[in-house]
C-alpha cells in the first residue's frame, strides 16, 4: 500500500515538472510576447520635434526663425547609483538641495517613462553636460525649437510660443501635444499653430538599466523623420511697420494700415510695444512680470483689442447713411452758429461758417450738421418709431464690420460697442427714448465704440467705394493652395457706389483746406478725416483715418494716440508720414517735413503718471 502511494507521489512530481518544462519552452521559444515586452523595458522613444515654420514679410524679408532649445530630461525609473552627484550639480550650477528638488518633481510629472529635470539649458551648459553626459546614467537630452526675430518690431503681430498648458492637452482631439509641449500664445503664432508647428517624428533606442543609450533599434527600421512647418509670408511690410513703430514710439495708441484691394494688413501697431525677443521661451520669465504689472499695458493689442469713441471720424460713415436712408442729399445745407442747441442742452461746434454742406461739414467737421442729419433719419416717416429707425442706421453700420469682429488673423480681437435697443430700454424704458438720447452717435461719442482695426477697415471701405475684403495679416502660406477663404470673399456695405462721391470729396477737403491741411503730403493725393475724442479718464485722444491716392487707393490708415489732444496735431501727421513713407519711399522732399517726422518721433505723450513705472528694458527701442 505504501508503495502504491510512493508510486503516486513520484507520478504526480513528474507530471507537474513535465508541466512547467513544457511552459518555459512555451514562453522561451514557441511565444515571443514575453521577450517583446523585455524588449520594450529596454528601448526608449524620443520624440524628434520638426522645424517650425519660418515667418517672412510681404517682401519675403525673414523675420522670425528657429533656434534650439536643450530641456536635460530623465529616463525613468531612475538608479543613481554610481552617479557623482556633486560634479553634476556644479556642472549645472545648482547645489544638492536643488538636485533633489529637481529629481522629486521630475519623478512625480513623469510621462511615457521620461521627464524634464531643467527646461532650457543654455547652449553653453548643453555643451558642458553633453561632453560628460556618459557620466551621468539616466540623463538625456531632447532638442526643440524657440523663436528669435531679425527685428526688434511687429510683436503683437507675430505673438510667442509657451509651454501648453493641463486644459489644452485635455481638449485636443488629434493627440499631437504631449506634457511639455510648445505652442502658439499669441498672434500669428496662435492663429497658424496648425500649419507652423509640423509633424514630430520619432526615434527608438536600446538603453541599458541605467537609462543608457546602447543605439538605434533595429537600424532604425521604426524611426519617422519629422515634417517641417510651413513657412509664413506676412502681408505686413516690416520696413513700414518699423517707421511706424518709430513714429508711435513713447506715446500710448495704435496704427493699422491696410491694402483696400486685398484687405491685406500692411502694418499692425500696438504701443508701448516690446521686443518680441524678450518674450521666447528662454527670456520670457525675466520681463513677463514686468509687462504684467506696467501700467501702459505693453502686452495688450490695442490694434485689435481696444474699443475707442471714434469721434468725428465717424463723420464720413454718418454722411453716407443719411445719403442712402433720405435723411439728406448731396446739396443738404443746415446752418450752424457754432452749436446745436437740444432744449437745455448745448454740443459745441469748431468756427467756420453758417450755411454748411456736405462736402465742408466733413473738412471742417461740424457737429451741428451730423446733429441734424441724424434727427432727420430718427424722425423719417418710413419707420415707425425711434427703436426702427435706429434698427436701420444700426444695420447700415453692420454692413461697415461693425459691432462685430471683422476676423482678423491675429489673436485678441474684440468686436467693439454698437449697442442694442434693448440696452436704451434698460436705461430709459421701453418706447421712452428718442434722438435726442442718443444724439452723441451722430458725431461718434456715447455708446460706440471702434477698434483701430475697424477705422482702418472703414477707411478701407470708403476708399472701395462700397466693398472691403476681412483685414488679414498672412499672405501666403508655404505649400498651400490658397489662405483661408473667408479672406478672399468681398464684402458688401450698404451704400450705394454713387453716394460715396460727395463724401470722398469731402475727405479730400479735409487734407486741402480742412482740419488735416497743415500737414498734407506734398505730391499725394490724400482722403481723411481728423477727429478728437472724448475721454472721461483724461485728456482727449487724437484719431484720424485716410486713404490714398484718392483715385487709385494704395493704403488706408486709423491712427489713435491716447491722451494726446486734437487729431490734427498727432495722429493725422503719423497717418500721412506713413502714407509717404509707403508710397513714395525714396522722395527727395525732406526738407518740407523734416520737422514733423522729428517732432512725432522725439516726443513722449504718454501721461507723466505712468512714465516713472515704465520698464524700459521691455522695449529696447
Amino acid at each position: 500500500m505504501n508503495n502504491h502511494r510512493a508510486g503516486y507521489i513520484y507520478l504526480a512530481l513528474l507530471l507537474i515538472g513535465v508541466i512547467y518544462i513544457l511552459r518555459l519552452l512555451q514562453i522561451q521559444v514557441l511565444d515571443d510576447k514575453y521577450a517583446v515586452i523585455a524588449e520594450k523595458i529596454s528601448l526608449r522613444r524620443q520624440t524628434v520635434y520638426p522645424q517650425r515654420g519660418l515667418i517672412f514679410d510681404r517682401e519675403k524679408n525673414l523675420v522670425v526663425y528657429n533656434e534650439p532649445v536643450y530641456d536635460l530630461m530623465l529616463s525613468l525609473p531612475i538608479r543613481l547609483k554610481g552617479i557623482d552627484t556633486g560634479s553634476f550639480c556644479e556642472i549645472l550650477e545648482i547645489d544638492r538641495r536643488e538636485f533633489d528638488k529637481r529629481l522629486a518633481k521630475a519623478k512625480k510629472r513623469s510621462y511615457r517613462g521620461k521627464s524634464v529635470f531643467k527646461k532650457n539649458v543654455s547652449n553653453i551648459l548643453y555643451a558642458r553636460v553633453q561632453e560628460r553626459l556618459y557620466e551621468f546614467k539616466g540623463f538625456f537630452f531632447e532638442i526643440r525649437q524657440d523663436r528669435n526675430y531679425k527685428y526688434n518690431s511687429a510683436a503683437h503681430v507675430l505673438g510667442y510660443l509657451g509651454e501648453i498648458n493641463r486644459n489644452q492637452l485635455k481638449k485636443q482631439e488629434e493627440g499631437y501635444y504631449e506634457q511639455g509641449d510648445y505652442n502658439g500664445k499669441k498672434g500669428v503664432e496662435r492663429f497658424y499653430e496648425d500649419y507652423l508647428r509640423g509633424v514630430k517624428g520619432e526615434k527608438y533606442f536600446y538603453v541599458d538599466k541605467f537609462g543608457v543609450n546602447k543605439g538605434s533599434y533595429k537600424e532604425g527600421k521604426l524611426d519617422v523623420e519629422p515634417i517641417d512647418g510651413n513657412n509664413l509670408f506676412l502681408s505686413i511690410d516690416i520696413d513700414l511697420q518699423q517707421y511706424g513703430e518709430l513714429l508711435l514710439n513713447n506715446k500710448m495708441g495704435s496704427v493699422v494700415a491696410i491694402e483696400p484691394q486685398t484687405g491685406e494688413v500692411l502694418a499692425l501697431i500696438s504701443s508701448p510695444f516690446y521686443n518680441p525677443a524678450n518674450f521666447n521661451i528662454q527670456n520670457r520669465g525675466k520681463f513677463y512680470s514686468k509687462a504684467i504689472n506696467d501700467p501702459t499695458k505693453p502686452i495688450f493689442n490695442r490694434a485689435v483689442s481696444a474699443p475707442y469713441p471714434p469721434g468725428s471720424t465717424f463723420k464720413p460713415v454718418m454722411a453716407l447713411i443719411g445719403l442712402e436712408d433720405g435723411a439728406i442729399s448731396e446739396n443738404t445745407h443746415f446752418g450752424c452758429p457754432g452749436y446745436y442747441k437740444l432744449g437745455r442742452r448745448i454740443i459745441k461746434c469748431h468756427e467756420h461758417t453758417y450755411s454748411t454742406s456736405l462736402q465742408r461739414s466733413i473738412a471742417s467737421s461740424c457737429n451741428t450738421y451730423y446733429c441734424n442729419t441724424f434727427k432727420s433719419m430718427m424722425q423719417l416717416d418710413k419707420y415707425a418709431n425711434t427703436e426702427e429707425a435706429y434698427n436701420s442706421w444700426r444695420n447700415y453700420l453692420q454692413s461697415f464690420g461693425l459691432g462685430a469682429k471683422l476676423g482678423v488673423d491675429v489673436s485678441g480681437e474684440f468686436k467693439g460697442w454698437l449697442m442694442d435697443p434693448s440696452f436704451y430700454d434698460k436705461m430709459h424704458g421701453k418706447d421712452r427714448w428718442s434722438y435726442a438720447n442718443i444724439i452723441s452717435l451722430s458725431f461718434g461719442q456715447g455708446e460706440l465704440g471702434l477698434t483701430p482695426l475697424q477705422m482702418a477697415n472703414v477707411a478701407s471701405s470708403i476708399a472701395n467705394r462700397g466693398y472691403y475684403f476681412p483685414p488679414h495679416v498672412v499672405k501666403q502660406i508655404e505649400g498651400i493652395e490658397s489662405i483661408p477663404q473667408k479672406y478672399l470673399i468681398k464684402k458688401h456695405i450698404k451704400v450705394s457706389p454713387s453716394n460715396f462721391s460727395p463724401v470722398i470729396e469731402g475727405m479730400f477737403e479735409v487734407t486741402k483746406t480742412g482740419t488735416g491741411s497743415g500737414v498734407a503730403i506734398k505730391g499725394i493725393d490724400i482722403a481723411g478725416k481728423t477727429g478728437t475724442v472724448q475721454n472721461p479718464h483724461g485728456k482727449n485722444h487724437s484719431a484720424y483715418m485716410a486713404f490714398a491716392p484718392v483715385n487709385d487707393p494704395k493704403i488706408a490708415i486709423a491712427v489713435v494716440v491716447e491722451e494726446s489732444g486734437y487729431g490734427a496735431t498727432w495722429a493725422a501727421p503719423i497717418a500721412h508720414l506713413m502714407i509717404e513713407h509707403y508710397l513714395q519711399p525714396d522722395s527727395v522732399e525732406v526738407s518740407s517735413r523734416e520737422y514733423l517726422e522729428t517732432k512725432m518721433k522725439n516726443s513722449n505723450l504718454i501721461p507723466v503718471k505712468y512714465r516713472e513705472l515704465q520698464d524700459a528694458s521691455l522695449y529696447g527701442k
